[in-house]
């Protein structure tokens, strides 16, 4: 369930705040890059170490963890909307 979907996910946020987001999609040569690429665009500032990438069992998928300081609401919301605008993603949290 994104944020965008929780009605009353807003009550529970204080901004800014640690938020880690999980990304799971299709594992192939660009899902991880086009993500980072993505998140990039609403949090400039995101380091190397933020990402953390592991693959299902089969190899079929890839679940991302990318854990950032978010600075508001829209912020999330714009972000979701456009991650799950994506081809290959599967699922966002």
């Amino acid at each position: 369930m994104s944020v965008e979907q929780e009605p009353n996910a807003e009550l529970c946020m204080e901004f800014p705040c640690h938020f880690p987001l999980k990304v799971m999609g299709t594992n192939n040569d660009s899902f991880e890059n086009d993500i980072v690429i993505i998140v990039r665009k609403h949090v400039p500032k995101l380091g190397e170490a933020a990402v953390q990438s592991k693959p299902s069992k089969t190899g079929k998928y890839l679940a991302l963890t990318i854990t950032f300081t978010a600075d508001s609401r829209e912020q999330l919301d714009k972000l979701y909307s456009e991650l799950n605008a994506h081809p290959d993603v599967k699922m966002t949290l």
